[in-house]
């Protein structure tokens, strides 16, 4: 079975049939991936909240009714399990079937599969790693800061990973600009008032006026 030839028959089956709603789209799709991760079994098993959550389906009454009338629709095999401790069992129909071999998803192929394998132990590749420290410095300096803030600024950043609560920094410019108002906002504040109440010429109560100025 090839997966390619599968999704173009199908998408082609999908857009002559005005029964479908974009729902039982995303939930052939959300099966489909799970048979894809499985190497196209002849039949395979289903957790209800996993499909859900692959089809981004939230009612589980809408996705009774799609998956049944899928079923219906000859486009699946729907076998439902009324054990809570074992999935329903599900086979699909092959669109543009061929005797190609299925795609293994632990060997080196020409055509990726739709879900490959995924080292969940890999470190995230930092989007920031590319950012340069000079453009930070020429940054500052437009806005008339001095290299020093600039320095702070990348440091803090850099230290963190190029995250803001956990959020990964997508536009460092618009991270600098916040950093320069927020030391605009601190200077002001370090700004002491006048009082009416203090004298605040500090002048001497007690001068001679008769002493040369």
């Amino acid at each position: 079975m090839n997966y390619i030839k599968h999704l173009n028959s199908v998408f082609f089956q999908f857009s002559k049939d005005n029964r479908l709603n974009p729902t039982h789209i995303s939930l052939y799709i959300g099966l489909f991936q799970i048979w894809n991760y499985n190497r196209f079994p002849e039949e395979f098993y289903v957790n209800r909240e996993q499909v859900m959550n692959f089809s981004k389906i939230g009612s589980k009454s809408t996705y009774h009714r799609c998956i049944r009338e899928l079923h219906h629709w000859k486009y699946l095999n729907y076998y439902p399990s009324h054990n809570p401790y074992k999935g329903s069992r599900i086979k699909l129909f092959q669109f543009g079937s061929s005797d190609e071999q299925v795609v293994d998803l632990n060997r080196p192929i020409s055509e990726q599969a739709l879900v490959p394998y995924i080292n969940i132990n890999k470190p995230i590749e930092n989007i920031n790693k590319q950012i340069d420290k000079k453009e930070i410095l020429f940054f500052f300096k437009n806005k008339n800061w001095p290299e020093l803030q600039a320095n702070k600024f990348f440091n803090h950043y850099e230290s963190v990973g190029w995250k803001k609560s956990n959020t990964p920094i997508k536009n460092w410019q618009a991270a600098a600009e916040n950093w320069i108002l927020n030391l605009k906002d601190k200077k002001e504040k370090t700004i002491i008032p006048l009082s009416h109440n203090q004298d605040n010429l500090h002048t001497n109560q007690n001068k001679n006026y008769n002493e040369p100025l």
